[in-house]
């Protein structure tokens, strides 16, 4: 393939004389740039990252597009799939909030999530975890465990940045804690580098949306008239 996509797909760079894909870096440069436009509750947020998802897809199954790495990352490759799809529902999520407010106001209000979304949350990780292990194994997707635990934590993640919970900045410093040392095993030098930013960029975005949901006052349920002051 020729032209800027051909070279796209195939242009590599060596880093401490292991070489490495122009697709990787620029994939998690979009990944970046999406989770900066998340911190400041940007609508954009969502299709920047849809790039990035593209891109990074391409990087984890070195088999069918031949990166330079000898692992394929099954987990890796499958969560940038499910991101592309959470992430049109976030986009649709706070571009509609973003209209119900006028245009006015940020895409989402942060909050905590209340304790049954919590237990929902765990829930999810551990059933998640559990299935997505074996069937990535079976695969034989190059460490099944650990990246079982990137693909469902990232997906929650994903999730709980749409729904506007403070917590999700919680999921993704537990992703990266586990998936720095799986992609520095890999090679996927990058991305692992990459992650290591998302861990301190995700403890800035956590100390920004906590001070942001402590400023805004929880909405109120409104007290119904009473019968006389109804008829008044």
């Amino acid at each position: 393939m020729t032209g800027p996509l051909g070279w796209l797909l195939d242009a590599q760079v060596h880093v401490a004389g292991s070489p490495v894909l122009v697709r990787e870096i620029v994939g998690n440069v979009f990944g970046l740039a999406s989770a900066l436009l998340g911190l400041r509750r940007v609508v954009w947020a969502w299709p920047v990252g849809m790039i990035g998802n593209a891109l990074l897809f391409t990087v984890f199954l070195g088999g069918v597009f031949a990166t330079p790495q000898a692992h394929d990352l099954y987990g890796q490759a499958g969560r940038q799939v499910f991101f592309f799809a959470v992430s049109v529902y976030g986009w649709w999520r706070w571009s509609r909030n973003r209209r119900s407010g006028g245009g006015e106001h940020p895409a989402v209000t942060p909050r905590w999530a209340t304790w049954r979304e919590r237990l929902g949350l765990l829930a999810a990780a551990a059933v998640g975890t559990a299935a997505a292990y074996p069937v990535l194994a079976a695969l034989g997707s190059w460490g099944p465990l650990p990246d079982a635990w990137i693909l469902v934590g990232s997906l929650l993640a994903t999730y709980g940045m749409a729904r506007g919970w403070v917590e999700f900045w919680l999921i993704w410093i537990a992703v990266d804690a586990v998936g720095v040392p799986l992609l520095l095993q890999g090679g996927f030098y990058p991305s692992a580098a990459m992650y290591l930013v998302y861990g301190v960029f995700c403890l800035a975005g956590l100390y920004a949306w906590w001070r942001t949901s402590r400023a805004t006052p929880p909405a109120r349920t409104p007290i119904p008239p009473t019968y006389s002051e109804a008829v008044a």
